[in-house]
């Protein structure tokens, strides 16, 4: 496991990583955005009749249940199903799987074909550990450290990076771990960031396919940066959520390297 390599956006941008990326309905203009603010190229991809194909062609794979429906489940495990055969990674999150039979049964059906990483709120990952949360919808009730110690066990069990991201961030391969700091109160305010930081990790870990871990790391570090940048331009989340687009092109390596000193914490 490694934590950075000191070039993780600079290499992002010069790969401008083909990302797959099954996501919801919600969430897929502010993604695209995001994802090309950062320098990579998003493919918002998911009849039945191509995703498998497209996804041994793109560099990484991100799946999201948010709009769950039974022809994008079967979609969804096609283009999984394909990304590990052409060893590709790809980004499983798991929105309020917990909510509803069919999204348990879904999400079920999905980890057990071997996600790379997994990204969710804390109410999501707790329940994923099998743990209870008060949480009924897409929103977390739990805080981040109350679910680190499940994190770690979907980790160990999954064989999966996990990312819990909130207002702290915790990222685990079950054995090494990371506190992730910084961002804005703002963040929560604007529909589909979490969905569109999903999309992103997909990005940076299709750069760096054999290192997930620092892959995670680097995304999440680069959003809070964003995050933090915008946050302090930004009387209220309608100016911000421009100012995050303009933040995500305008940061530098240099700006991200010397934000991730401060901002992760290793355990």
């Amino acid at each position: 496991m490694s934590l950075t390599q000191g070039d993780e956006l600079t290499s992002m941008r010069a790969s401008a990583p083909l990302v797959h990326c099954i996501t919801n309905y919600v969430a897929m203009n502010i993604a695209a955005n995001v994802m090309l603010a950062a320098g990579a190229s998003p493919a918002m991809v998911h009849a039945e009749e191509e995703v498998a194909e497209f996804a041994s062609l793109a560099t990484a794979l991100t799946i999201n249940i948010g709009t769950l429906s039974s022809s994008w489940l079967a979609a969804m495990k096609l283009a999984a199903g394909s990304a590990s055969v052409s060893h590709k990674p790809w980004v499983l999150d798991p929105v309020a799987h917990h909510a509803t039979a069919f999204r348990r049964r879904a999400i079920g059906e999905l980890l057990e074909l071997r996600p790379t990483i997994i990204r969710g709120n804390a109410s999501e990952i707790i329940t994923l550990s099998g743990g209870h949360s008060e949480s009924r919808g897409v929103d977390s009730r739990d805080a981040v450290a109350a679910a680190e110690d499940a994190a770690v066990r979907v980790a160990e069990h999954r064989g999966a990076i996990v990312a819990v991201t909130g207002a702290v961030d915790f990222v685990t391969d079950g054995d090494s771990a990371v506190r992730l700091t910084g961002g804005s109160p703002l963040m929560p305010q604007i529909t589909a960031l979490g969905c569109s930081l999903t999309c992103l990790i997909g990005a940076f870990a299709g750069n760096r396919p054999a290192d997930p871990f620092g892959a995670t790391v680097a995304a999440l570090a680069y959003f809070k940066l964003a995050g933090d940048v915008a946050g302090r331009q930004s009387p209220g989340p309608g100016s911000f959520s421009w100012h995050f687009l303009d933040a995500l092109a305008s940061i530098e390596q240099s700006d991200l390297s010397l934000w991730m000193e401060d901002s992760v914490a290793m355990l």
